[in-house]
């Protein structure tokens, strides 16, 4: 019986799911191969698209054979797939947890924490992959996009402490307790706000009439009060704003009967990883057709696809001799 269940996942890789279907009913579940088959059944559910009906079999499968590694795993693939990233989690862990430990629910679950800001887990989940097996082509192309969040992360870091300096220098003069003839020097000398203040010398304000050492050393004052000083403003160049990502726009082409026959192929058929068939699911992506059509430019401006994502669908579309679209 072994053997059939064997052959029988066999016939479901191969896409022999016709074969698989009858194979499958011809069996009598017994108290020792009842969860096998029932897996067996979520297996052609999922691979021949009915992933709702898969989740359910592999849940139910679940609720009686809770210990059911591969059935907690592709449980977690199918939440995964529709969004409900908290019991994918769950799912991910508890096969992570349990040894041998599933290495493809290891690195799933490190893209997870990723994409949730965990990155110290997500690196130390993948290293210890890769502590493992030195040559796992995924683990180490997540490992990357890791390190690349931690750039992210201190960009961002960056660019917060740069709008928080913005918003100091913009507060109006007005708003500092400063005599009326300092206010009065300071508006005809048009300098209306802190950051106006800190890109003028000391020479600049005694050069004005009527400014004279009473009116420096109050503005001085207050300036020191506030960790700041006359003319830093002039000690480094502004800082440019960070250029917004443009993205070309196109009018999406019809997929001709002269297409290339794989392009009718449905993406589900990549083996892509979850983040990736995520991404490409926003984008309406349904077949190698749809995606043919998209360009690098416009896969890498979706959230959360970044140079792993886009390395991995060229170098699928690469096995059916297919590319992406040229960026204009």
């Amino acid at each position: 019986m072994t053997a059939t269940l064997e052959a029988i996942a066999v016939q479901i890789r191969t896409g022999r799911h016709e074969e698989a279907q009858r194979d499958l009913a011809a069996i009598k579940p017994t108290n020792e191969n009842r969860s096998e088959v029932t897996f067996l059944r979520g297996y052609l559910q999922e691979l021949s698209f009915d992933r709702e009906g898969a989740a359910k079999t592999y849940q139910a499968l679940l609720e009686k054979d809770p210990e059911h590694t591969e059935a907690a795993f592709r449980a977690a693939v199918m939440c995964d797939l529709v969004g409900d990233e908290e019991t994918a989690t769950d799912l991910y862990e508890r096969c992570a947890a349990k040894p041998p430990a599933h290495v493809n629910a290891i690195v799933n679950l490190a893209v997870l924490y990723e994409d949730d800001g965990r990155l110290q887990e997500a690196e130390a989940l993948l290293q210890s992959v890769l502590d493992e097996y030195p040559n796992h082509h995924r683990a180490w192309q997540f490992l990357k996009s890791v390190e690349s969040s931690y750039h992210m992360l201190y960009d961002e870091h960056i660019q917060s402490e740069r709008d928080k300096r913005d918003a100091v220098l913009d507060v109006p003069i007005a708003d500092f307790e400063l005599s009326v003839r300092s206010r009065n020097c300071l508006k005809q000398m048009s300098i209306r706000t802190l950051g106006d203040l800190l890109r003028t010398t000391e020479p600049e304000l005694l050069a004005y009439k009527n400014f004279g050492e009473t009116s420096l050393n109050e503005i001085k004052a207050m300036l020191t009060q506030k960790g700041l000083k006359l003319g830093q403003g002039l000690e480094q160049p502004p800082v440019e704003p960070p250029q917004p990502v443009v993205v070309t726009t196109f009018t999406r082409a019809a997929v001709t009967s002269d297409a290339p026959i794989h392009s009718r192929r449905p993406v589900a058929e990549l083996e892509l990883s979850v983040r990736s068939r995520k991404c490409l699911q926003r984008l309406g992506i349904a077949t190698l057709g749809d995606l043919m059509q998209r360009s690098e430019v416009e896969l890498l401006a979706i959230k959360n696809f970044g140079q792993t994502s886009l390395t991995e669908i060229k170098r699928q579309l690469a096995l059916f001799g297919l590319t992406l679209r040229l960026s204009p």
